[in-house]
């Protein structure tokens, strides 16, 4: 997701209004995902379902901003700028966007998280949206790990595979992800969170000896991740690089941030990155570091 700017300017202008601009940019690099192509940047959703991993009031605001009609906008700008793909857990405001832009000629793609955060399964909901993969909810992944329950995980994967669509495990902690793959687990791709911020309270007592206020983010959680995520030969989809806009303090550290994610995936992976386009296209500007890291 994103907050990038909120440590150096107000967070709502007087109108709230969008910088997004109607403009065309050269192609993004791709990888392979089946038999599609999809780019090294993929449009994350956090923002455009509150999500913002900070305050309650801030996830109210995002959510305030991104109207139907602002999705949808957003949507098209991402398409204009070379981003070919979308990646969001399912709600009826994300169907009805992606059923517009369709509707106006546009080719994104999405990937679907399911079941929802809250383990509601909608797949059926999702199929009807013709996904390019599901992929298994990340903090209901490490849920039924830590609780034993990862047998339910490797269940929903054989699912979606049964219904003939591409299927994969989303987890925020590396050891989850060395596990499926080591145990041969039939998916196709993995989401792979590079801050582990489903550590349960007893981890991190025993790392600390106290709790935090919120989730945790390290500093070294990246490199551990993006080990794991280098020794597997499925492609693998990094989100949440820029720490929930904690490392985003000045255009240099995004810049850095998407650096460091690019120069640590293999070649045929890409990232994920939630995108709030109040006082900057940060469409743009994070298409044109795709473009020079990810080249």
């Amino acid at each position: 997701m994103s907050n990038r700017r909120m440590p150096r300017r107000n967070f709502l202008g007087a109108s709230g209004a969008s910088v997004l601009r109607a403009s065309s940019a050269p192609a993004l690099p791709t990888v392979a995902l089946g038999a599609k192509r999809i780019t090294r940047l993929i449009a994350g959703a956090n923002p455009v379902n509150g999500g913002s991993h900070s305050t309650p009031r801030l996830s109210e605001t995002m959510l305030r901003y991104f109207t139907l009609e602002r999705t949808v906008e957003f949507l098209l700008h991402c398409e204009r700028q070379g981003i070919n793909t979308w990646q969001s857990s399912y709600n009826p405001k994300v169907r009805d966007a992606l059923l517009r832009v369709r509707d106006r000629g546009s080719k994104i793609q999405f990937i679907c998280l399911c079941p929802t955060a809250r383990g509601e399964d909608v797949l059926q909901d999702v199929l009807a949206l013709k996904p390019l993969a599901v992929v298994h909810h990340g903090s209901v992944t490490d849920r039924l790990f830590q609780t034993g329950n990862a047998q339910r995980v490797h269940d929903f994967v054989k699912r979606v595979h049964d219904l003939g669509v591409m299927a994969g495990m989303s987890t925020h902690n590396p050891n989850h992800l060395a596990r499926a793959e080591d145990s041969g687990w039939e998916t196709d791709l993995y989401m792979t969170c590079v801050y582990n911020v489903t550590r349960t309270p007893e981890e991190i007592e025993k790392m600390m000896g106290d709790q935090p206020v919120d989730e945790l983010f390290l500093q070294g959680d990246p490199a551990r991740m993006l080990k794991r995520v280098r020794e597997i030969r499925k492609p693998c989809l990094a989100f949440k690089i820029l720490a929930a806009g904690r490392v985003c303090g000045s255009p240099k550290s995004v810049e850095k941030a998407f650096a460091f994610a690019y120069s640590n995936i293999k070649p045929t992976d890409s990232v994920i990155v939630g995108m709030y386009p109040v006082y900057s296209d940060e469409v743009a500007e994070d298409a044109e570091y795709a473009r020079k890291y990810g080249a």
